[in-house]
């Protein structure tokens, strides 16, 4: 049976020293478990795994979640983070929750999202 829960990701990145440096010292992210060519980091219950190509490729928008996206994203700013637009909100729902979004860059410039429900 399935449970419903992603444990894993997997994204490729082109250097692996710089996506590493990225991840873990501009976005805080603690880092699993590193192998050659690849590196893993905890993100809640999933894992993210970076795998080295030697190649830059498209790739699908990972949304982060926070639990104060306008806190989220100062930081990302303050580090140099290269962001692409101020948090927003993007739905309200009937029971008054509202999600909110940010855009920024990897180091790759991939897009990437800070992403934060708050309650109604």
């Amino acid at each position: 049976m399935i449970s419903g829960q992603i444990t894993q990701i997997s994204r490729t990145v082109e250097d692996l020293s710089r996506a590493r440096i990225f991840w873990r010292d501009m976005l805080g992210l603690p880092e699993a478990m590193t192998f050659p060519g690849l590196a893993f980091f905890t993100l809640g219950g999933t894992r993210l795994m970076l795998r080295e190509t030697g190649a830059r490729w498209p790739a699908d928008i990972l949304y982060l979640a926070v639990s104060d996206i306008a806190a989220a994203h100062g930081e990302l700013v303050t580090k140099g983070v290269s962001v692409t637009g101020d948090p927003h909100m993007i739905h309200r729902h009937e029971d008054g929750r509202e999600e909110w979004i940010a855009f920024f860059k990897d180091d790759e410039g991939r897009d990437v999202a800070l992403h934060e429900v708050r309650a109604g």
